[in-house]
């Protein structure tokens, strides 16, 4: 029998934080890459236990899935899809059977379009790499029901800050809420490793904590206008590893934000956030 987040709001226990993980490199917690992505893979096995109760679902948004409109996936058992290319047989094998919530993905929706934002759930649709392989790590058992969530094309931060405050309620309702991506992602200047790039990635970063662990509303008209961070164009040529911690601010609603994740793969720095 598929496991539903409960209808009611339950004031008597703690609702559920909202969390940007870093989702890695394609499948590189599966293989053999010495020492680069261990602290990321001990960060995510980790997670779990700083949640004050086993969440009844997760609602999810991934770097790797954008539409036009904010669509969920509503099928009851999504398959995996492995959007990744050049990596060994095995990883092409991996298993995270974790169910879907068509309930909870009807429930996404209606909260959207309470917001005034026009959603579409797709029953086919199943969970890309940004979802299954930090979950893998993260929710090993795979049976906490999960619903994915799409970047909007036109990768507008205000938008997904929007659609992540549409959804803060379902934190009460026992409901994990989670973005997905990597807070440095210009793989050209990744792989090359160049000093003056590494550099930058670090005053991104510096600049990025101090705009998520300030003040909420501060918080909010920062991250809006993040291509005014330095380095914000080189660290994301293309923002779509970084609008899911937009989402994720979004649904922290008043809370604060702070780091709980520091590392540097690669020369760059990268970062996981928390709030509540």
């Amino acid at each position: 029998m598929e496991q539903q987040p409960g209808p009611q709001t339950d004031t008597a226990r703690p609702r559920q934080p909202v969390l940007f993980l870093p989702h890695g490199g394609g499948p590189c917690f599966f293989m053999d890459w010495p020492d680069t992505w261990d602290h990321m893979a001990a960060y995510l096995r980790g997670v779990a236990a700083t949640l004050p109760r086993r969440p009844d679902g997760i609602v999810v948004m991934s770097s790797h899935w954008e539409t036009g409109m904010p669509t969920v996936t509503s099928g009851a058992h999504p398959p995996l899809i492995y959007d990744y290319s050049g990596f060994p047989p095995h990883t092409y094998q991996l298993r995270y059977p974790a169910p879907g919530s068509p309930r909870l993905a009807a429930q996404v929706c209606a909260l959207l379009d309470r917001a005034g934002i026009t959603s579409a759930q797709d029953p086919e649709r199943g969970f890309d790499h940004g979802v299954f392989i930090p979950f893998m790590l993260a929710f090993p058992q795979a049976d906490i029901p999960i619903v994915e969530l799409s970047l909007q094309r036109d990768l507008n931060a205000a938008m997904e800050i929007r659609t992540g405050a549409a959804l803060q309620a379902l934190r009460a309702q026992n409901v994990l809420i989670v973005g997905t991506g990597m807070t440095y992602h210009n793989l050209h200047h990744l792989m090359a490793q160049n000093p003056q790039s590494n550099a930058v990635s670090q005053e991104f970063d510096t600049w990025l904590t101090h705009a998520v662990e300030s003040p909420p509303d501060i918080r909010t008209e920062a991250l809006t206008q993040w291509t005014h961070a330095p380095g914000a164009r080189i660290c994301h040529p293309r923002p779509e590893h970084l609008l899911p911690l937009m989402f994720a601010a979004g649904a922290a609603g008043t809370d604060r934000g702070v780091r709980d994740y520091s590392d540097t793969v690669m020369g760059k720095a990268l970062s996981g956030f928390r709030f509540g």
